[in-house]
């Protein structure tokens, strides 16, 4: 196992306790204190940028490759295929998963959406963003029964 494949368990990990706690006890006080901070993105934002200070070439060289805007696609095509640039973007994707995540999550609560819609947000939410934001902009707006 070399650094890039600990750098993408880690900031995978990072998350999970995050997404579960929004997830399964999504109106617990311990979920709210734990989505108060930054805490939730930190750690995936770390890796990052200790990844690209760890082979900063690969950033540099995409910068100088992207100045030919005919062969931008090509530079990250490139360096998104170099096991550096991958795990780089996979903590990037990550970060932003829980962040529009906790978005859900929060608004969700704020409006008192129907749980299983707001757990389908939430779950789709770090598994495929655009699907959870999708079903939270739709059926967002549908209220507990209770209400």
């Amino acid at each position: 196992m070399d650094i890039y494949d600990i750098s993408f368990f880690l900031s995978t990990m990072w998350v999970g306790p995050f997404w579960f706690y929004m997830l399964v006890y999504p109106q617990s006080e311990r979920t709210t204190m734990l989505m108060k901070g930054p805490w939730f993105f930190v750690g995936p934002i770390a890796i990052w940028f200790a990844l690209t200070l760890f082979n900063p070439s690969g950033l540099i060289e995409l910068f100088q490759d992207m100045a030919n805007p005919a062969n931008s696609l090509g530079a990250l095509a490139s360096l998104l295929a170099t096991p550096a640039g991958a795990s780089a973007a996979w903590a990037h994707m990550v970060a932003g998963d829980i962040f529009v995540t906790r978005w859900i999550w929060k608004r969700s609560l704020e409006q008192n959406t129907n749980n299983w819609i707001a757990k389908s947000s939430i779950f789709f939410g770090v598994m495929l963003m655009p699907v959870g934001i999708a079903i939270h902009m739709c059926l967002g707006h549908i209220k507990n029964e209770s209400d």
